[in-house]
């Protein structure tokens, strides 16, 4: 049945989940459009809540905040998916939540995660639950050696994960990761790492990007190329068929980021982000419609938004161990062409911390990675 009614026009006031650099970026885009954005995020600084319209700061368990929050805004949204699913339940009941509690609830428990997809005829990175101590010895058994094991939530960019190359690694995990639930999967010995977007609005029309390729650099994404390498683009309408199924599978309505390995020519989904992604960040300049665009065009049932390639493009992360002893040199990516530079607005630059990225487009991908990571290496700050 069309849904067309429940459009949520340009003036209407949007809330986010969140106040990190996705709800700014997200934010940024919504009010171009017309919108107003509330955010609310605990923090007492948050580089959404710096160019929001209204930051409010309170737990996301306070049941008489939440109240007031879904009072003020025409529909709710998330920037990031560690947010109890209760928060989302309390919302929805007033307030239309896009996406809704269920899918908060597939993606944010790894096992969870992985057994829905499983079911539903995807093919995941093989897994075994750890919920006693012998489970280690069924997942060896099973998965063979080496392994990850990784606690089922909360984990990001490397952590709550140890890899097990031996027995004897074994020893150390719950000293790591704790004593609570956690998931084993097999190592995969994979040709490449893939992700892909994909929008779907409440009448259920779904826009998928093209597919993205993307390097780690200590398990935080380093640098991400469109499109993809030639021997990869075999795997691009798999992938495509896959971000549709998934999405129509678990009832979409927002943003879904699926990442994938690459091996022996088959995809296989290592884990689902049902919100913007730092690998999608290149689509501010290189696609037609950005991430963000189409995340508002999507939680406002809006029509979805052309995901056409502009030009080959690529991004590379800006982490704290740019700033080193000095503020990093500006200038060098300010006097590219076609080269856009994206700050997030975080006042303390740590090792690890995403403090921003930057953009190229160019005549092919391999071009502008190189260029871009040139460019990152002569901006250290000394």
């Amino acid at each position: 049945m069309s849904r067309q009614s429940d459009v949520i026009l340009p003036g209407a006031t949007l809330g986010i989940l969140g106040g990190g650099q996705l709800g700014r970026m997200f934010t940024a885009a919504a009010q171009r459009m017309g919108y107003k954005v509330i955010v609310y995020a605990p923090e007492q600084e948050s580089p959404a809540g710096d160019i929001a319209n209204l930051h409010l700061r309170a737990p996301y368990d306070d049941v008489g905040c939440l109240v007031g929050f879904a009072s003020s805004v025409d529909v709710i949204t998330l920037e990031f998916e560690n947010i109890p699913v209760n928060t989302l339940k309390v919302l929805s009941q007033r307030v239309p939540v896009r996406p809704g509690p269920r899918v908060l609830e597939v993606s944010q428990q790894r096992i969870i995660e992985k057994s829905t997809l499983q079911q539903a005829g995807f093919s995941v990175t093989p897994f075994v639950a750890i919920e006693k101590d012998d489970d280690f010895r069924i997942a060896i058994e099973s998965l063979g050696l080496p392994l990850v094991i990784k606690t089922v939530q909360f984990g990001y960019d490397g952590k709550g994960q140890k890899t097990v190359r031996s027995t004897e690694d074994l020893s150390s995990v719950r000293q790591s990761l704790g004593n609570g639930l956690l998931i084993a999967e097999k190592m995969i010995d994979f040709q490449a790492e893939v992700s892909i977007l994909v929008a779907r609005n409440p009448r259920g029309e779904t826009a998928v990007y093209p597919l993205v390729e993307n390097v780690h650099s200590h398990h935080i994404l380093d640098v991400s190329r469109c499109p993809v390498s030639t021997d990869l683009q075999q795997v691009q309408q798999q992938a495509k068929t896959i971000a549709c199924g998934v999405a129509d599978h678990l009832g979409l309505e927002g943003l879904l980021c699926i990442e994938f390995f690459v091996a022996d020519g088959q995809l296989m989904i290592n884990e689902i982000a049902p919100r913007p992604h730092n690998s999608g960040h290149w689509t501010i300049e290189g696609c037609a419609t950005s991430q963000f665009e189409q995340q508002v065009r999507a939680v406002c049932n809006l029509p979805l938004g052309c995901t056409d390639l502009v030009a080959p493009c690529a991004m590379v992360n800006l982490l704290g161990d740019l700033w080193g002893d000095g503020v990093p040199k500006w200038e060098l990516p300010l006097t590219q062409p076609r080269t856009y530079l994206h700050l997030y607005g975080k006042s303390e630059a740590k090792p690890g911390r995403k403090m921003g990225h930057i953009t190229a487009l160019d005549e092919s991908a391999e071009v502008a990675v190189e260029r871009l990571r040139n460019i990152r290496n002569a901006m250290a700050g000394n």
